[in-house]
């Protein structure tokens, strides 16, 4: 699936993103969860998970990502989600969580869970509640 926003460009599309690991790896480097962790491990994760990337289609790379962990059936875990610093502002980490939770189909129906101590805000709108401290769920 491929939505176009303004200057952004949002898919789906698993070789696209992988291809741009690198851009992603900076833009986790931004992140206090993930900001140490290797090039291979960043690969890996997104070899096995549903991943969701925003180009900038003026430079072609990656300015905001997220990634789904998933069973298929019963749950999934919204997990790495970043707006580049530069990029913020401009409603695509709304764009990615609205896509995963309300486009996606092949999420339909699922339980949807989280962990996160900032932007509980952003994933409440998306119909995620507090579910123990940190972590939030979402109910299909």
């Amino acid at each position: 699936m491929l939505i176009q926003k303004e200057n952004y460009q949002m898919t789906d599309d698993f070789l696209r993103i992988q291809a741009h690991s690198k851009d992603i790896k900076a833009l986790l480097a931004q992140s206090f969860w993930a900001k140490e962790r290797p090039l291979e491990t960043i690969e890996k994760s997104v070899e096995h998970s549903l991943c969701f990337a925003v180009f900038d289609m003026d430079t072609d790379k990656v300015v905001a990502f997220a990634r789904v962990v998933t069973d298929w059936a019963t749950v999934y875990y919204l997990c790495d989600v970043i707006v580049d610093e530069a990029h913020r502002g401009n409603g695509l980490g709304s764009m990615l969580v609205d896509w995963i939770v309300n486009k996606e189909e092949r999420l339909r129906g699922q339980i949807g869970m989280l962990l996160t101590s900032h932007a509980q805000g952003l994933y409440a709108r998306y119909g995620f509640t507090e579910y123990g401290g940190s972590c939030m769920r979402r109910l299909p």
